[in-house]
């Protein structure tokens, strides 16, 4: 599932051509067409783009707005407009083309229009946590939500709950643990506060740098490595799902305790 640093990275990419620009919209997905949404935006600029964890916002004149989130099959790309795209046609669900550019969004499968007041109200967004790639941080609000989970749960799966911290998913989960050398299976109830924010802070200078950039591959030290030597200690990485999404988790038994 792509994680709050890759979708500010597209929300970065978008900006630029879209916001204040009065786009050409297409929606070649069937499931799309009848909602009329080329004819209820016409003539609306793009007034803002952001994002929030792992929620893309498209806001428009005349408090519209566009919601997506890419679960683990959809994808933004921008591209020239007349290039060809990495993904096929038949995948893509919304076309947006301004400046000589395009937005497209691929396989989306929670892809809605809706008002602003709605977004205000509505608890899928009210819920969540404080965002690890916002420029703020509130620390104290998110050791908050942190506490207010199931104390016996592993720090590894708290961290990927949005309502505590918006954004972390599976690869940073693993990096940030092991940045701050806390082993992802230790019960919450164990953790130090002083401890999880360790792992916050590790994690956000690099995952805003990902939504800068997009690199993310490039801080990658355990994710993906089970069975190869830790850099820092040489014991063995190992690899496990866990808890009760059975999320795969990397971890160092040496050097995270």
């Amino acid at each position: 599932m792509p994680e709050g640093d890759t979708i500010h990275y597209a929300a970065n990419r978008i900006r630029p051509f879209l916001e204040g620009s009065v786009p050409e919209i297409r929606t070649p997905a069937p499931r799309l067409r009848g909602d009329r949404w080329p004819e209820r935006l016409a003539g609306r600029a793009v007034r803002a783009v952001d994002a929030h964890g792992k929620h893309l916002f498209l806001h428009f004149e005349g408090e519209l707005l566009i919601h997506s989130h890419l679960r683990m099959t959809g994808s933004w790309g921008t591209y020239e407009a007349g290039a060809r795209w990495r993904r096929s046609p038949r995948r893509a669900w919304l076309v947006l083309a301004a400046r000589g550019r395009e937005a497209v969004q691929f396989d989306g499968p929670v892809l809605e229009l809706m008002t602003e007041s709605r977004r205000r109200f509505d608890v899928r967004f009210a819920g969540l946590g404080p965002d690890i790639c916002a420029e703020e941080f509130d620390e104290d609000r998110f050791l908050r939500r942190l506490r207010e989970e199931d104390p016996t749960r592993p720090i590894g799966d708290v961290l990927l709950q949005q309502q505590v911290v918006a954004g972390i998913g599976n690869m940073w989960k693993a990096e940030g643990c092991f940045a701050a050398r806390v082993d992802p299976w230790r019960p919450m109830a164990q953790v130090r506060d002083e401890e999880a924010l360790e792992i916050i802070r590790a994690l956000r200078p690099r995952m805003r740098e990902s939504a800068r950039d997009g690199m993310q591959d490039r801080h990658r030290v355990v994710y993906g490595r089970a069975g190869r030597p830790c850099p820092r200690c040489g014991a063995t990485i190992l690899r496990r799902g866990q808890w009760e999404d059975n999320r795969t988790t990397y971890w160092c038994p040496g050097c995270q305790r």
